[in-house]
């Protein structure tokens, strides 16, 4: 019998990886944007745009996921189980990611009904296609080596969306839309729905499943579920999962309010006028006169500059002492330059600068980890049952990652209310609003102390997850037996 090679060439992993870089040009978009376009472009009230982010996220983290998670698992075409969900929500989920994005002019009580109709839609869409994509690298190779390998090659690409999204967003809408934001972003986001529809096509087209399951593996999806329950390191990587996205949406969905309120603007101009003047010269000139967009752009650069120099290590940090041990030392001490930001001052520019190309490089590490262990929780699923269920193990983590962004993101708007946040449909017409002593507080709290404690939890769950390197390999040894026969 012919032994199906589990090697992925130099194409199918670059093919594989661009479905990640399409899906993030809307997911980095919802971390980092969508509190900030909800309160200060859209016009609703924090406590109204709270409400929305977090019951539709929770809502479509804890419906659609486990719906869509055992529906492709049930798919079988001519082309796989997850290959063809790819295609058929590569345009819709353009659309709606344009939608969600846009500012048509109705009522106060219609914008929030245009909120909540086009986020759920989102979601929906997000949760069909991103899914059945995550669940595709479990089927893709039973090599771990490769496995960690078309890891590395995935976020390398999340990363490239983030650096759009996060430095050069912001500043193109304001460029575009001619200090309208409301009329850049739809711009933008137009754009970005063309290309990541066409990025999610290439991806169906240069992949390939391997991995299939036994003819004779029938289960019901109360079979699935049971063995989620019974599966320790599932509940492990949920639980991870869940509070590492709590921490992302948090701080990321922060960082343009830190640098719009508190960061001081003269001593921050000066700190880039030299490097955008560099930058000018050699024709790049996408970020405007706006000082706060303009550093808030270098800074989330610096940090993901130094993200993909910690993905570029993570593989063979992980080949040498396993995913576990390496994702959890490397967690922890990228917490430890998140806290600091809650003493630094609004003048003490270089040490924030520096705390984010840090935290950068050492959660880099962890990136391409954290979903190359959900594939081995798939595995192990296997190697203890006897049957696979990919796509539901999945569909659970991506429950976490939905409802950490939804809790994350919500919180950002809730503590800003709480603390007193001014959003400039309370404000009126004025240009710049000035916010009270106690919402800038709440800002530094929100990049700094709170942010730190659930990427803190995770680190310790993760002493109780017992893949380990040598279980990996006993794992990938015993289930390759198992295919060949």
């Amino acid at each position: 019998m012919n032994q199906i090679s589990h090697k992925l060439s130099i194409k199918e992993k670059i093919g594989y990886s661009l479905g990640d870089l399409s899906a993030n040009l809307v997911f980095q978009t919802l971390v980092t944007y969508l509190a900030y376009f909800y309160t200060d472009i859209y016009g609703l009230e924090a406590n109204h745009a709270s409400a929305v982010i977090l019951i539709i996220g929770l809502t479509a983290a804890f419906g659609f996921n486990p719906i869509i998670g055992a529906l492709a698992d049930r798919t079988n075409s001519r082309w796989g189980k997850f290959r063809p969900w790819i295609l058929w929500t590569s345009v819709p989920l353009g659309v709606i990611a344009l939608l969600a994005f846009s500012t048509p002019d109705f009522s106060y009580k219609g914008k929030v009904i245009y909120a909540v109709l086009t986020y759920t839609l989102l979601l929906l869409f997000y949760a069909a296609n991103n899914l059945p994509y995550s669940a595709l690298s479990g089927v893709i190779t039973g090599d771990m080596a490769e496995r960690n390998s078309i890891s590395s090659y995935r976020f390398v690409a999340v990363m490239f969306a983030q650096f759009f999204v996060q430095v050069f967003m912001l500043p193109i809408i304001e460029v575009v839309g001619a200090g309208d934001k409301a009329e850049g972003i739809e711009v933008v986001m137009t754009w970005l729905a063309i290309l990541g529809s066409i990025l999610l096509i290439i991806t169906f087209l240069t992949t390939k499943e391997r991995i299939i399951p036994k003819p004779e593996q029938k289960s019901s999806v109360l079979e699935d579920l049971t063995d989620l329950v019974k599966n320790r390191p599932w509940i492990i990587m949920l639980s991870v999962t869940t509070l590492v996205f709590i921490t992302l949406a948090m701080k990321g969905g922060s960082y343009v309010y830190y640098f719009e309120y508190y960061v001081d603007k003269e001593t921050l101009g000066t700190f880039i006028e030299p490097i955008f003047n560099t930058l000018s010269g050699i024709g790049i000139n996408f970020f405007g006169e706006n000082p706060a967009s303009a550093g808030f752009g270098l800074f989330n650069a610096g940090g993901i500059i130094f993200m993909i120099v910690g993905i570029t290590l993570s593989k063979k940090l992980a080949d040498k002492y396993g995913k576990r041990d390496v994702f959890g030392a490397a967690l922890f001490i990228s917490t430890l330059f998140i806290f600091p930001f809650y003493f630094y001052k609004p003048t003490s520019i270089v040490l924030i600068y520096v705390s984010q190309i840090l935290h950068g490089f050492f959660y880099g590490l962890t990136i391409p980890l954290l979903w190359a262990m959900i594939a081995d929780v798939a595995d192990y699923s296997e190697w203890k049952n006897n049957r696979r269920a990919t796509a539901i193990i999945f569909s659970a983590m991506m429950v976490g990652l939905k409802g950490g962004l939804s809790i994350g993101g919500a919180l950002v708007t809730l503590i800003l209310g709480l603390f007193g946040y001014i959003t400039k449909e309370a404000a009126g017409d004025v240009q710049m609003v000035v916010q009270p002593d106690s919402a800038i507080f709440g800002i530094k709290m929100l990049v700094s102390i709170l942010p730190s404690i659930p990427f803190l939890m995770a680190i310790a769950l993760i002493f109780f997850y017992k893949i380990n390197k040598k279980m990996e390999v006993e794992i990938e040894k015993e289930l390759l037996e198992r295919r060949n026969k």
